[in-house]
């Protein structure tokens, strides 16, 4: 396996893969896995090749937080160089979490501090019944600052309270609950209800995908008035006159497959119908 703290792929479907690889440390953070995880999601939000991107973790864990040695050297730092490092970590999740291709996390094993932010700014999150999740920053005398308004947003202000106020262990099932994962199953099932969602996503127009995205960016808690309704109908009049929209609206007034969809796919039903049969 290599020794990069963070692979990333790209198949002949256009799933891109970016995986945590320091399954020794649990895949835990420090500066070079931030440097890399970041430079991973904009070498794949720039390549036309990919269709979407799954996020992972080699190993037993998908992410155990901040390494410890990184806390050792950001405990010598003073309050300047720590805002910078936090905003390098920061930006990362940004970007993440407006990539502008869909998001999956896969979620196994602990997933500690940072890890729960990178599984909440992702836009889907499936995750193994062995999975467990902490906030555990306030047990160090830190706070989960970065991560915050994606682990907000996710499990609402109030949940937020009791979990990062308590750094208490969250279990699959109430992560599920809370709404940290949006489904569970057992682990040797993982990947397959990933391919099953990967050819639900490969059927989605690219561009609606991404303008849909921002959508939800824009609307999300606003009051729903006059601008807002006219945003609205400004946003579905330009997807209706785009090229990709007059080819979806074709396609189904043809009864055909649009453009985007007639190649794709091949690799995710067949990963789906070989684990089928392996457990047989």
């Amino acid at each position: 396996m290599s020794n990069r703290p963070v692979l990333c792929a790209i198949d002949a479907d256009g799933i891109a893969t970016v995986t945590l690889n320091r399954p020794d440390v649990h895949n835990a953070v420090d500066e070079a896995v931030i440097d890399a995880f970041h430079k991973a999601l904009v070498k794949v939000e720039r390549d036309d090749r990919a269709r979407m991107v799954v996020i992972g973790g080699h190993g037993t864990s998908f992410c155990a937080g901040a390494d410890l040695n990184w806390m050792k050297r950001t405990a010598g730092y003073d309050q300047d160089q720590n805002r910078r490092e936090a905003l390098a970590f920061a930006n990362m999740l940004r970007t993440l979490d407006t990539l502008g291709k869909p998001t999956i996390a896969r979620v196994h094993g602990p997933v500690y501090g940072g890890g729960v932010g990178i599984v909440a700014a992702c836009d889907i999150a499936i995750g193994s019944r062995e999975a467990v999740f902490c906030f555990s920053e306030v047990r160090l005398g830190l706070i989960p600052a970065m991560i915050s308004p994606y682990a907000v947003a996710a499990i609402g202000a109030r949940r937020a309270r009791r979990y990062m106020l308590t750094a208490e262990r969250i279990d699959a099932a109430e992560a599920y609950r809370i709404g940290l994962l949006h489904d569970l199953c057992e682990a040797e099932n993982l990947d397959e209800n990933i391919a099953a969602l990967v050819s639900h996503v490969l059927r989605a127009g690219p561009a609606a995908m991404a303008a849909c995205k921002t959508l939800i960016a824009q609307v999300a808690h606003r009051e729903i008035d006059a601008p807002l309704v006219d945003h609205t109908a400004r946003a579905i009049a330009a997807t209706r006159a785009s090229p990709e929209g007059r080819e979806g609206i074709a396609a189904f007034l043809d009864k055909r497959h649009p453009a985007w969809v007639a190649d794709t796919g091949a690799s995710a039903r067949k990963a789906a119908a070989k684990k089928r049969r392996t457990r047989k």
